[in-house]
């Protein structure tokens, strides 16, 4: 069986912890920052964790585990 590529643009967009959680960065802090507050974008800004239901997606394209 051949091997698993990775696929590239999730390999920019996700990082995987040492415990095995997937980082991500939040949406929405692109464009049209005018109308929104300091407060939305500085916690727009941290990092945030993929859920569990979508971990097996990222996983799969990302090439860990099965």
């Amino acid at each position: 069986m051949p091997k698993v590529k990775t696929n590239k643009s999730a390999a920019k967009r996700f990082k995987v912890t040492a415990s095995g959680k997937i980082k991500r960065a939040r949406a929405f802090k692109n464009h049209i920052l005018t109308k929104k507050e300091t407060k939305q974008k500085r916690n727009l800004t941290k990092t945030a964790y993929v859920e569990k239901p979508d971990e097996g997606n990222i996983k799969r394209l990302l090439g860990i585990g099965k």
